[in-house]
């Protein structure tokens, strides 16, 4: 069996499994997005006064990291070796070869192993309780007679505003966390690609 087929084949199926097993937090996210401007109109809003604190350079920076990794991958696979053929009797003719493959295959594996086993899930029940309470505090007459009777020390709106910044803190925070492993999905991927390249350029008796 070609080693570097079946690298590929690897990479579709992890992809394939991947995107099945989140294909319930995405439709979460994306029924909240469509309810917000009919549902939270206020809370969208304040969501938007507050958008700009994606639009950093770390944001982007996290990005075409991830993006760069995932070009040369598909570079190295697809243009620089696409006759490239090793088979594991091949790799185990020369025995400096098979640890570092080795060790490179088992944390590739490793990491994705844990992102297809590990996914992260959105109580949509809790959200739209929160984002219920928070628009009813943005459109109703209450909110304005509590910052009267307390002499504007208790402003039910600023509050709101406040915890949406905060969640959408969150939100940046986990967004450049899963960028970054999501970066390092892709190096360790890119390194067990270049790793069997390299084993099949060096091997002496694969014929060219």
């Amino acid at each position: 069996m070609n080693l570097i087929d079946l690298f590929t084949f690897y990479l579709t199926v992890v992809f394939i499994l991947g995107t099945f097993r989140r294909l319930r937090q995405y439709r979460d996210v994306v029924q909240l997005a469509r309810s917000m401007p009919n549902r939270w109109p206020k809370v969208m809003a304040q969501i938007r006064k507050h958008w700009v604190m994606f639009m950093t350079w770390s944001t982007f920076r996290t990005a075409i990291v991830a993006l760069t990794l995932m070009a040369v991958q598909m570079i190295c696979s697809r243009v620089i070796f696409p006759q490239a053929k090793l088979t594991f009797l091949q790799l185990m003719e020369e025995w400096w070869m098979l640890p570092v493959v080795g060790l490179s295959a088992a944390a590739m594996i490793g990491v994705d192993g844990y992102f297809l086993l590990v996914i992260g899930s959105i109580d949509r029940a809790v959200t739209e309780k929160y984002l219920d309470e928070a628009e009813h505090w943005m459109t109703s007459w209450k909110a304005p007679m509590v910052r009267v009777l307390t002499l504007g020390f208790v402003n039910p709106r600023k509050i709101v505003d406040i915890e949406v910044r905060k969640a959408l803190e969150q939100g940046k925070g986990m967004l450049h966390r899963s960028l970054w492993w999501m970066s390092l999905q892709a190096t360790l991927r890119v390194s067990f690609g270049l790793c069997l390249w390299i084993a099949w350029a060096v091997h002496p008796n694969i014929a060219r």
